[in-house]
This record gives C-alpha cells, structure tokens and sequence, in this order.
C-alpha cells in the first residue's frame, strides 16, 4: 500500500493529547515533534546499510553504517516547520528544503509562494512533513515541485490524513509512500479534517 499508519502506543497517546481542544500551545508544539521523531524512524526503516569494522575496546568488531542516497528534509510552510525539529532529532545531517504552499478556502486549490531545495536535492531521499493531510493538493503540489528536480525517492510524513487527500496522492503518484499517525473518518465541507487536530498551524503557532 501506498500509505503505512503507524500504531504503537506512545503514538496513540501522544495523538489523542495532541487532539484535545485544551492542549496548551507549548504541549502541541511539542507533542507534534515527538510524534514526527517517531513517524521518521518508521518511514527510515528501509534505509540501506553497509557493514565496516569498529575499533572497541575489545578490538576490532563490525559494525554497520548508512549507505546510500543522503537526504533531504522538506517541510511544507509554514506547519510543516512544526514537525522539523522531530525529524531532525532522527536524522541531524540531513540538508533541509524549504515550500512555502497554502491552500485558498474557496477553491481549496494550493497557492505556492516560495521554493528554495538545496543544490544536490536531486542525488537525495526526500522527506515531505507537514502535520496534515487534507484535500492532498498541497502535499500533490509539493510532490510534482520535487520529481521537477528530478528526485526519485521521495516519502510523506503527517500526522493526520484524510481518505480523499490520500486518495488525491496515490492516483497520481503512487511511487510516493505516506507515514501518517493516523487515518481519519473525512472531509468537511470546508476541507478540514474530522475529527482532525484543527488549524495545525495556529496550534503550533499560537497565532489563533
């Protein structure tokens, strides 16, 4: 399949304190970096080792290294950026990339605003972050600016997804796996996921 969720029970406890509505601003911002640190060392699992010898106090041991493509790192503007730290934490070396998308409320359509991927992006894995997956148009735009630069693995990390927005990806990209915490029931009218976190971002923000 083409989407993983990913069940454990810190996850799922850290989920639901995440979805309450009286969770303070600085409980969400960190409950979504320590989801998004376990969501990466599941989307991580596939990565390639190779085996090279250790000095230990004992002499000479082997021991494993990644090997492979290095990666890169895009959080989707500006809740993405909630979950950066997290997937850092996992991974300290990667290089990070910058979208900037938002999604108009009338037509739900994904207006993107500012791009800026390092210059080997390309040689790279690629994760996409961003806390929810809605609609799928943002997280599809984000995707089609990628495979541009010519990426070819490329995977999606979110907290929350919606069928339709998983849907949206898969009939289009289907090589793009998404790791979310959870799959949720639908749509509202509005786009928004139910029952969903909300407005992520103003959560992880404190702007609302």
């Amino acid at each position: 399949m083409s989407i993983k969720i990913i069940h454990h029970p810190l996850i799922d406890h850290k989920m639901s304190l995440l979805r309450r509505n009286d969770t303070a601003t600085y409980q969400f911002r960190s409950l979504v970096k320590e989801i998004s640190i376990f969501l990466t060392y599941e989307a991580l699992r596939s990565l390639k080792t190779r085996e090279y010898q250790v000095e230990t106090w004992q002499g000479k041991s082997t021991g494993k290294k990644i090997s492979g493509k290095k990666l890169s790192v895009v959080p989707i503007l500006r809740a993405g950026f909630g979950m950066l730290n997290g997937v850092l934490e996992v991974i300290p070396s990667a290089r990070v990339g910058i979208v900037g998308v938002y999604r108009d409320k009338k037509t739900l359509k994904p207006i993107k605003y500012y791009k800026k991927f390092n210059d080997d992006i390309s040689s790279r894995s690629v994760l996409i972050v961003d806390p929810m997956l809605a609609t799928g148009n943002s997280m599809k735009a984000v995707i089609e600016m990628v495979k541009r630069e010519n990426c070819k693995d490329i995977k999606a990390i979110c907290l929350v997804a919606a069928p339709e927005g998983v849907k949206n990806i898969t009939n289009d990209h289907d090589d793009v796996q998404i790791f979310t915490a959870a799959l949720d029931d639908h749509l509202d009218e509005n786009g928004y996921i139910i029952p969903g976190l909300g407005d992520a971002g103003d959560k992880i923000f404190g702007t609302k």
